[in-house]
């Protein structure tokens, strides 16, 4: 599973939504949605947008989770 961690990530970097939508070139509906993660798919022309302007790296705010852990688990 993929976890968005931009809100972190904008919090570290004490940037408003309003101003990283500014920077981005991207709506606040839409950023909002990446923000909480309600989203299934972002443009990589976007992540670089935003990598840019919070000057960051894709890892920073993408985090990739193993839900298949307890499958993986000895019984």
């Amino acid at each position: 599973m993929i976890i968005l961690r931009l809100d972190r990530v904008m919090a570290d970097r004490k940037i408003s939504l309003n101003e990283l939508s500014e920077k981005v070139g991207v709506s606040n509906v839409n950023l909002s949605k990446l923000k909480t993660g309600k989203v299934s798919a972002v443009r990589f022309s976007t992540l670089n947008a935003i990598c840019k302007a919070l000057h960051c790296q894709p890892g920073d705010i993408l985090e990739f989770i193993d839900d298949d852990t307890e499958n993986d688990s000895p019984s």
